[in-house]
């Protein structure tokens, strides 16, 4: 291994290590550095499906962007999907290996050991510089024996390591000296500086926090990074959506509803609609809070069976009969598609086995099988599709196959990138032409495809059939473009931002 490794640790969960560590991707790529991420194990359901299919953690992928590189599955050898608060799916260099609990993976530690370093080595043979993110707390004494992604990585790799603290969720004084305090004293000697994240307010106020932690810790305060309340950055988790997006609706916008589902996956699948100027766009845990939305959409599920029971349970079905008798519309996207058909069928326990009746909404149905499927793809929308025939890119992560019975696909598909046998990259045509389905009236529709929004002229066109129902105006297809544009130069803004409240140059030299 050649590559220098910098580790981004956190004093616990959710503290911006993701976000951090693309920054200082995004910088040390503009230098000219040949860099590139890594994560061990990820435990995610917001995951991205790489140009050969195979399936990592949607921060690394968005780290890899920060590099200026494609993502690669070494990036993130190890993802896992939570099913239940004790099980999970384990997805091994892309491709589902097991469905463990955790003391079963815990035991199979030396196996998955060996995977990181593999895919470690591999990567750090190719780059100048490797920006390692760990996960959880750097101080979890009560794992450290089944550990391989803080401070087995960090020795591996022979890294430095930048403490991030969060003090928007306060005590922040206490996470850093109790994490530090609990290391062992090789692992304290490797934190170089930590960074205070989140700050909101006046950071000269601050001053006197720095100089108790630098006088405490005897470690350098390298910045305190204010909160960016717009930045617009695909998340690795999305544990705050329902407080972070409580958008007010308005008449003079498109009012998006995506409902919270228990083991809901990929909500990046949003972040674009929620930055178009016309769309007003909520996370919504509870029925009553459809009442005025002009769009609800179903979104991707790791269990799909769990979250149609949950949204019968709460009482979200005749919510959306309501809704649909007012002509408004409905979508389903991967597992949100699946439940708006007629049935579901799990023969091989692939969740939680059996079947059940599905909202009824479409004319389809679902097979779940043990195979995942995972590619990139492009596609066109169909004649019958009201949104114009703009291309669609995105990426497909699901099991099952959804027959459809008398409706019309939404989709052509155009391109998806496949392996051949001899693991060389083809473009090729899968077997299935067509993507998803749509009622004859255009206001029930799903997609397997993560991403559908994505390109401004298909949203645009899609947006402003939607503003026509609402006998609104229609708006410029530029308006999205735009859009789009400020969201690709989001990581240059993220990256300035850390510059100005951070010094790196310890770092960078």
């Amino acid at each position: 291994m050649t590559a220098r490794a910098l580790a981004v640790l956190g004093t616990g969960s959710d503290v911006g290590k993701s976000l951090i560590t693309a920054g200082i991707c995004r910088l040390l790529h503009r230098t000219g550095v040949r860099v590139a991420p890594f994560k061990a194990q990820n435990m995610s359901l917001n995951s991205f499906v790489t140009l050969d299919g195979h399936e990592i953690g949607r921060a690394q992928a968005l780290q890899a962007e920060a590099c200026g590189l494609p993502p690669h599955v070494d990036m993130n050898p190890i993802l896992l999907k939570p099913e239940s608060d004790r099980c999970s799916q384990v997805v091994v260099l892309g491709k589902v290996f097991a469905k463990q609990e955790a003391s079963a993976y815990c035991h199979g530690r030396p196996k998955l050991w060996s995977v990181v370093k593999d895919s470690y080595a591999r990567l750090s043979r190719q780059y100048d510089v490797m920006v390692i993110e760990g996960a959880g707390s750097a101080a979890e004494v009560n794992l450290r024996k089944w550990d391989f992604v803080n401070w087995p990585v960090v020795e591996f790799a022979d890294a430095q390591v930048l403490l991030v603290a969060d003090i928007d969720r306060g005590g922040v004084f206490a996470q850093v000296v109790g994490t530090l305090d609990l290391l062992e004293l090789d692992q304290r000697a490797r934190v170089c500086g930590v960074i205070i994240n989140k700050f909101r307010g006046d950071a000269k106020l601050f001053a006197d926090g720095v100089h108790f932690l630098e006088s405490r810790t005897r470690i350098p305060v390298l910045g305190v990074v204010p909160f960016l309340r717009d930045l617009m950055l695909d998340q690795e988790d999305g544990l705050d959506l329902g407080r972070q997006h409580q958008t007010s609706f308005a008449s003079d916008r498109i009012n998006i509803a995506v409902i919270l589902l228990p083991h809901m996956s990929n909500f990046t699948d949003f972040n674009v609609l929620a930055a178009e100027e016309d769309v007003a766009l909520r996370y919504v845990s509870t029925p009553s809070d459809l009442v005025d939305a002009d769009t609800v959409i179903i979104p991707g599920s790791k269990n799909t069976l769990a979250d149609l029971c949950y949204l019968r349970e709460r009482g979200f079905a005749p919510l959306l009969d309501n809704h649909l008798q007012g002509r408004r519309e409905l979508i389903g996207i991967c597992g949100g598609y699946q439940m708006l058909g007629r049935r579901i069928t799990d023969p091989d326990c692939v969740e939680q086995g059996g079947n059940d009746c599905g909202l009824g909404y479409l004319n389809t149905e679902t097979v779940l099988a043990k195979e995942k499927y995972t590619t990139q793809i492009e596609a066109y929308p169909t004649e019958c599709f009201p949104a114009g025939q703009d291309l669609v890119r995105g990426y497909q992560i699901h099991v099952g196959v959804t027959r459809r019975l008398n409706e019309l696909p939404c989709f052509r598909v155009c391109r998806r990138p496949v392996l051949s046998e001899d693991d060389h990259q083809s473009t090729a045509m899968h077997q299935e032409e067509f993507d998803g389905a749509i009622r004859h009236d255009g206001l029930v529709w799903g997609t397997y495809i993560h991403g559908v929004f994505d390109e401004p002229g298909f949203r645009r066109a899609w947006l402003n059939h939607a503003r026509e129902r609402k006998e609104l105006l229609p708006i410029d297809s530029h308006t999205s473009k735009s859009v789009t544009a400020r969201l690709q130069g989001e990581l240059d803004r993220w990256a300035d931002h850390l510059s100005r409240n951070v010094d790196l140059s310890c770092l960078f030299r």
